[in-house]
């Protein structure tokens, strides 16, 4: 570590983390080797070939390159169909389009994980009186409280899906902003268990953003019939520049692909321009970099617990995505910590995050991101509102010696603070 300042009380504490997260990280090396294999099963089934890495233009008629890479998708995804996109903006646009695809005047949503996420309650209509939400188009959202513990409240699911019938059930795997676990797998296909038992005609959409290839069973495979989600997270390998994905049942992203172009073009058409090389690179690496992301969530959990504070999940829990939580208890621990993160960086590193309003956020945000790509979170990042309960959220790093750096840096920049 002569490179780097780094306090002493940081580095025998990352010592004793290392220690304790040993066995946690031999279980990510398993599922990393699995998902890649797997990606390049679904590179072999696609015929994936060297002609696909280049772009169309115009319209994009007869692109066998975002053909291919569909397939990929759905196979890797356990998914009939798939929607993959450079023009995809951002998850919230990936999310957005996929709502309004499927929803028609009249439907009801039902959010059965609570409030959704801050971005995505203005396409909704929940928050903000923007023009062309599902609001202005008389589409109902209901939902269901989570429990005081922020789990799902199953018998009060099951009541509400059966009263209600909804077109949608919806359900976010990651927590956003808050201090809820994310689900996994086995939590996700207990929902969807309810949904089908109560309400066999609804329509069961995942908002799966961070938590693509964090295990071996991907949530379509369980009951889901679609889902969305960003390419500059997991599924972009730390290489898409942008875009996103959404992925399902055929008839469903088929809806979807009508709602992104044209009803009767869908997927026929839109040009690749350059990008299809970068998308295939970043599907590609993706499951070996999101389990670099696990393992720095799980080594930054051990050591911020073994310095006294709580996080979440545990260095040992079963995980849903790669966000790791860090209750700090006070603003100037969340920018401290975010100041360390950003000077373990490659890009920007000289750069203090300072606390600003943030688009579609209601508490003013600090976010430390040294990024290759703007806005990355499946690259070493960290941000917070500054509102109670002053907790940090942490997520990515394309590769753990990286992030293990850029979290030891923060608990150094905090001890350091406290003196």
């Amino acid at each position: 570590m002569s490179f780097f300042d780094i306090d002493e009380r940081v580095i025998k504490a990352a010592e004793k983390a290392m220690e304790l997260c040993k066995d946690k990280l031999v279980e990510i090396d398993d599922i990393q080797e699995y998902n890649q294999q797997k990606m390049i099963k679904a590179f072999q089934l696609a015929d994936v070939r060297e002609s696909h890495l280049w772009g169309s233009t115009g319209y994009g008629y007869d692109d066998a390159g975002r053909e291919a890479l569909d397939k990929v998708y759905s196979y890797v995804f356990d998914a009939e169909d798939a929607l993959v996109r450079h023009n995809f903006v951002s998850g919230t646009h990936a999310l957005t389009v996929a709502l309004f695809g499927v929803l028609r005047p009249g439907d009801t949503m039902l959010s059965v994980t609570g409030m959704p996420y801050d971005t995505i309650r203005s396409a909704i209509g929940i928050e903000g009186d923007y023009p062309g939400s599902l609001k202005d188009f008389s589409i109902k959202f209901e939902m269901t409280e989570l429990k005081p513990d922020g789990t799902p409240d199953y018998d009060k699911i099951a009541s509400d899906i059966a009263e209600k019938k909804p077109k949608m059930v919806y359900i976010q795997r990651s927590r956003g902003y808050s201090t809820r676990p994310t689900l996994t797998w086995r939590e996700i296909k207990k929902l969807c268990e309810i949904s089908k038992a109560n309400s066999p005609e609804s329509i069961i959409m995942l908002d799966n953003c961070y938590g693509e290839f964090i295990d071996k069973v991907e949530p379509l495979s369980v009951g889901v019939d679609m889902m969305a989600g960003s390419l500059i997270k997991n599924p972009g390998g730390g290489i898409a520049p942008t875009g996103g994905y959404i992925a399902g049942k055929k008839e469903l992203v088929g809806m979807c692909a009508y709602r992104l172009t044209t009803p009767g073009t869908g997927k026929e058409i839109g040009a690749t321009l350059n990008a299809n090389r970068e998308l295939f690179m970043g599907a590609y690496h993706a499951p070996h970099v999101t389990g670099e992301a696990l393992k720095t969530a799980v080594f930054a959990s051990a050591l911020f617990e073994i310095l006294g504070y709580e996080t979440s999940p545990k260095y040992n829990d079963a995980r849903g995505d790669i966000i790791q939580l860090i209750m700090l208890g006070n603003a100037e621990k969340v920018c401290r910590f975010c100041e360390g993160v950003q000077s373990g960086s490659a890009v920007d590193s000289f750069v203090s995050p300072i606390p600003s309003d943030m688009p579609g956020y209601e508490s003013r945000v600090v976010m430390a991101a040294g990024a290759f790509t703007l806005g990355s979170s499946i690259e070493l990042s960290a941000d917070a509102p500054l509102r109670e309960p002053y907790a940090v959220w942490m997520q990515g790093s394309l590769n753990f010696h990286s992030g293990k750096l850029g979290v030891m840096l923060a608990a150094s920049k905090i001890l350091r603070d406290e003196k």
